[in-house]
């Protein structure tokens, strides 16, 4: 009986997922009509963490564009992922896409978020970037530790609507767990919009992992590097007995 409950709970929540591109907002309508619910991601910066969950949506069906300073080094890259995978610069990405996903040095973000203010205005972000010391400075690791990071990941992408997601693993566990049979491996999110969270459950979910929500930006430092949700390669559950959240 229990494994009856689990398999219609499992399909409840992928028909909500089905759904939730085909009943959302306004803005992802153009990537509606064409795509089957699909939609476009532009991914800023496709190194390990941009290059590993970048092509998880292309296998799932998302079209991606994947971008980085030096887009013709990412041409194996989208050869192999097929026709819904392209590469181009952070300008086109950000264009291409109606969801954002960022995997940057964490130095980078104050003047990518200046350089492209406009653009980014009103657009969903998911961002993974973590700020270590010795590769991004102590001052600003100092501030992601007084702060919090998702508090200043929001300062430096101001008007982008935010949600912290895939920052606590090494690239290699979520390219050897993504969609392994469940429980599925936990990714904590993070977010003060509700729709941009929404759309980054969905998107995590795609990926091949289980979303657990943390709550506002304010407590994505709950699992930001150092944290108690740092690093955990565990379950929904097990997770969130580990932040004390509820089950």
């Amino acid at each position: 009986m229990t494994d009856v409950i689990s398999q219609s709970r499992r399909s409840l929540l992928g028909a909500g997922s089905a759904l939730l591109f085909a009943t959302l907002w306004p803005s992802l309508a153009p990537a509606q009509t064409g795509n089957g619910g699909k939609i476009r991601i532009g991914v800023i910066g496709s190194g390990h963490i941009g290059g590993t969950i970048g092509p998880l949506w292309v296998k799932a069906g998302h079209p991606v564009l994947f971008s980085s300073r030096h887009p013709e080094e990412l041409k194996d890259l989208v050869t192999g992922l097929g026709k819904d995978a392209q590469a181009g610069t952070v300008e086109q990405a950000i264009a291409f896409g109606d969801a954002l996903f960022i995997a940057v040095p964490y130095v980078a973000l104050p003047q990518i978020g200046k350089d492209y203010a406009a653009a980014f205005k009103g657009k969903i972000m998911l961002d993974a970037c973590n700020a270590v010391p010795a590769r991004d400075g102590e001052e600003l690791a100092a501030e992601v530790e007084r702060d919090g990071v998702g508090v200043v990941s929001q300062k430096y992408l101001a008007g982008t609507r935010l949600v912290r997601a895939f920052n606590t693993l090494n690239y290699k566990i979520f390219a050897s767990q993504a969609n392994r049979p469940d429980p599925k491996l936990a990714v904590p999110i993070a977010g003060d919009d509700g729709e941009a969270v929404q759309v980054a459950t969905a998107l995590v979910r795609d990926a091949g992992f289980d979303p657990v929500v943390v709550g506002k930006l304010t407590e994505a430092r709950r699992f930001q590097r150092g944290a108690p949700g740092y690093g955990q390669a565990v379950t929904a559950a097990e997770l969130k007995q580990k932040l004390s959240l509820p089950q």
